[in-house]
């Protein structure tokens, strides 16, 4: 007998007929043996939904407040889960983030998981009961309701298993695992039987919208068994997120090319090159609470350099604000930046003994005329900012390049 968490996204549980397929997915795994922890988002829309409902009561929502809203588009559908295993005569018990334990830190929108008391939902599960947790959600010390920011589900899931030492968090979506890359943008693409936990990160991170990368950090951080699957198919075995390589392994060079619309880019210009005005750059932007990926120096010229940086979309006009005083303090030329950017990555553990692949890439792009603005690299990826227009093409020539659609 297993312990498992089940998470099902907002697709998979977007109509009330949809909800009754996963009451009989997880009554079919009880059935079966296994103790059953289900984590659900909101319907599909609903988040949505709330958001523009709040924006259109108040045009800066109050973050707390906010986290109100939000966090009842889980309460239905665990309400609706449990009623349609309870119809199909099984013991469920439904539970809010806040009613089962999961403490959080209070950084509204963003909050992150500090501990979960397990004993409510292992005396359920000893009872025989089936326990559905709304995912997303928690509470803070103080008490008030906090959401963990988009794609929170996941991340929910997987601190479950991990508090729980389930045997396997089974991550149920629209699609069935892991692809080389978007088969909507390349129809060749190759879903994957396994990949790493290294892998895995660096395409949640690079902006694969298959699991959300807090809940990818959780899984290796405590050494979570993480399966992707479709909630509308059958007999896929989905892929794998393993945390070592092995001789089961797809032992390609490249095992995915990941994309990412929602980045802006920021360039400083004229800074003073000087120790320490990176830190007077980047500061205020993380004391803002605002992510930075790429970061880029130019190489001095007469004691002037320009300094570039990405951000999220969302966080874009934000930080322009937050960087005007910065720019005038340290007595930089000026600041400027652009939205229409995209990212475009080449991943695989498989670069580190296989020279050439930066190379590979790089000529790829000239070849289709893709002008590259922006370069970073780690052990096992390689990311480029190119023009958003075209980063259609460069994933699809990419993906063709290092035979992405042949077998393993």
């Amino acid at each position: 007998m297993a312990l498992l968490v089940q998470k099902y996204g907002g697709t998979s549980v977007g109509t009330p007929e949809r909800i009754r397929n996963v009451a009989e997915r997880v009554a079919r795994t009880q059935a079966a043996g296994h103790h059953v922890v289900v984590v659900v988002s909101a319907m599909s829309g609903e988040t949505d939904r709330l958001l523009n409902l709040a924006r259109q009561v108040q045009s800066n929502p109050d973050p707390r407040e906010l986290d109100v809203v939000l966090s009842t588009g889980e309460q239905v559908t665990i309400g609706l889960l449990c009623m349609a295993l309870i119809e199909r005569g099984l013991k469920a018990r439904s539970y809010t983030g806040a009613q089962v334990g999961i403490h959080t830190d209070s950084a509204h929108t963003k909050a992150r998981i500090r501990k979960i008391d397990e004993e409510r939902m292992r005396a359920d599960l000893a009872d025989g009961s089936i326990v559905v947790v709304a995912g997303f959600q928690g509470i803070d010390v103080g008490g008030s309701v906090t959401t963990l920011g988009r794609g929170g589900s996941d991340t929910t899931a997987v601190a479950l298993a991990a508090a729980l030492k389930a045997d396997e968090c089974q991550i149920y979506t629209d699609v069935d695992g892991v692809y080389t890359t978007d088969p909507r943008i390349v129809p060749e693409a190759r879903r994957l039987k396994s990949v790493t936990f290294e892998e895995m990160l660096e395409m949640a991170s690079l902006g694969s919208k298959v699991l959300q990368i807090r809940s990818v950090e959780f899984a290796g951080k405590y050494q979570v068994k993480l399966r992707v699957l479709s909630s509308f198919e059958e007999e896929s075995e989905g892929t794998l997120i393993t945390f070592e390589e092995d001789q089961n392994m797809e032992q390609a060079t490249i095992s995915g090319i990941a994309f990412n619309r929602d980045e802006a880019k920021i360039t400083i210009l004229g800074v003073p090159d000087r120790p320490g005005i990176a830190y007077q750059i980047l500061g205020p932007i993380g004391d803002a609470n605002i992510d930075v990926d790429m970061i880029v120096q130019n190489v001095s010229h007469d004691g002037m350099t320009d300094f570039s940086f990405t951000v999220h979309r969302n966080d874009y006009h934000k930080a322009l604000k937050i960087l005007e005083p910065v720019v005038k303090h340290i007595k930089a030329r000026g600041v400027e930046g652009g939205e229409k950017i995209a990212k475009v990555s080449v991943v695989g553990v498989g670069m580190r003994s296989h020279a050439g692949i930066a190379s590979a890439a790089f000529r790829t792009l000239a070849e289709e005329g893709i002008n590259i603005q922006m370069i970073s690299n780690s052990e096992i990826k390689i990311s480029i900012v190119i023009s958003e227009k075209q980063m259609e093409l460069a994933v699809r020539a990419l993906h063709k390049a290092f035979g992405l659609e042949q077998p393993a």
